[in-house]
């Protein structure tokens, strides 16, 4: 006697399952589930994804709006910190800027928390030879590893795989090697030299993986144990602490120049997300968003709380690129072992795709990470018109693998399908 189903946070991208099968959104699922019940489905979210908030303006679903806080609490103050000129007058003290350091010190002396964010985990991106720009990368699949000083390893974040820190070049021997780029391993270590006596606390996937150690940094934050907690998108997700009245985040670009055409969603999503952990009782907080280009247009949203330019923006571009929601996309991951091969499969799926589906078909070509555990991968994009059939589009790629397969002129390879792939 299913009636309603409620999913929060909406716009999450981890309602996405990616690897392995079945590849869903649970999201789209809840909606599929409840049509087959005739039950409702309420959608919750401050930052609404791009295609829900399509169907909402075209009447697909009913639109309910809160226009303020809990409480009548206002909105942070969000102040824009520019990191390339912090830079060129030689501001910097490692990676805070000086109104970022100048906030930190009078919330703390105000006996406030802080939170400051960055999206990417570890101690440091990479590692790299000063003399020769040797970066050590992964055995298995094509991406620098990431160092994280806790365990003095360096770590595959796609394979999971570690090995121990060169003391040496392994191009020209050079003994010069240093760390590039920045995790929130790193910025807890310099905070607590910059601060000397303030309790800070780091989340991330590292020190969070275990339900009880997550509950446990939380808990400990919420009771005031810690001033300072450092940490990634899992600081995004809905926390409430009374007492935090500064948010910082460290670096924007990151989340900004993203490959994808999603990336603008995402950052604004995630800025707007974690800004929200600021100032959430009486007293008005503070944002300080730290950024190479000030002037892009997304931090602007951002700095205002404008989502309805944000998206009208956005669905401007996706309809000029045919992107969702004004098409669904299906993509088609060719998995080798061997490169040769997945790439004379891919071309030759990427042929036969064209026959049947003409200028639909992008691709193939590598995806950012072009190789993982060992395989070689190639992908194909299919871009299917809303108005189109898209029962007769899947049945129609169905059987060009299937044709292809059956006449043997693609193998030795695997076949992923991801319908929806964001």
């Amino acid at each position: 006697n299913l009636g309603l189903i409620i999913v929060d946070e909406e716009h999450e991208n981890t309602f996405k399952q990616f690897d392995p099968a079945p590849r869903y959104n649970a999201r789209d699922a809840a909606v599929v589930l409840a049509g087959l019940h005739h039950a409702k489905v309420l959608l919750g979210t401050a930052t609404p994804s791009v295609e829900s908030y399509f169907n909402a303006k075209n009447e697909k679903y009913g639109l309910v709006s809160i226009e303020k806080r809990y409480g009548d609490v206002l909105l942070p103050e969000i102040l824009i910190a520019d990191l390339r000129k912090a830079r060129l007058k030689r501001e910097m003290k490692s990676v805070f800027t000086p109104l970022l350091l100048k906030h930190v010190e009078e919330e703390l002396n105000k006996g406030k928390q802080i939170i400051l964010f960055q999206n990417r985990r570890g101690y440091s991106s990479f590692i790299e030879c000063e003399v020769c720009g040797w970066i050590p990368r992964c055995k298995t699949c094509d991406v620098s590893l990431t160092y994280h000083k806790y365990s003095d390893k360096l770590e595959c974040h796609y394979c999971g795989s570690t090995s121990n820190v060169p003391s040496n070049c392994e191009e020209c021997s050079s003994s010069r090697l240093t760390t590039r780029g920045f995790g929130t391993e790193l910025v807890e270590d310099e905070i607590e030299l910059l601060f000397p006596g303030t309790r800070v606390a780091r989340l991330d996937l590292d020190t969070a993986r275990s339900r009880k150690k997550y509950e446990q940094v939380l808990y400990e934050f919420a009771k005031g144990k810690t001033s300072i907690l450092v940490g990634t998108q899992m600081l995004s997700k809905g926390l409430h602490f009374e007492n935090v009245s500064l948010v910082g985040v460290l670096n924007a670009d990151n989340m900004l120049n993203f490959p994808d055409f999603r990336a603008h969603e995402r950052s604004f999503q995630l800025m707007s997300q974690v800004s929200g952990r600021a100032g959430r009782k009486k007293d008005r907080g503070k944002v300080i968003i730290q950024t190479g280009d000030p002037s892009h247009p997304v931090i602007n949203f951002v700095k205002d709380n404008n989502f309805n330019d944000f998206y009208r923006t956005q669905i401007e571009e996706r309809q000029a690129f045919a992107y969702p929601p004004f098409v669904r996309m299906i993509k088609i991951v060719v998995r080798s072992l061997d490169k040769r091969v997945g790439e004379n499969a891919a071309g030759l799926l990427a042929i036969e795709l064209r026959k049947v589906f003409g200028r639909r078909v992008l691709g193939p070509q590598a995806p950012l990470v072009g190789r993982i555990k060992t395989y070689y991968l190639s992908q194909i994009i299919l871009k299917i018109e809303k108005k189109a059939s898209f029962s007769k589009a899947r049945g129609l790629l169905a059987d060009v693998i299937q044709n292809l397969e059956s006449e043997k002129k693609i193998k030795n390879v695997r076949i992923n399908i991801d319908v929806d792939p964001y």
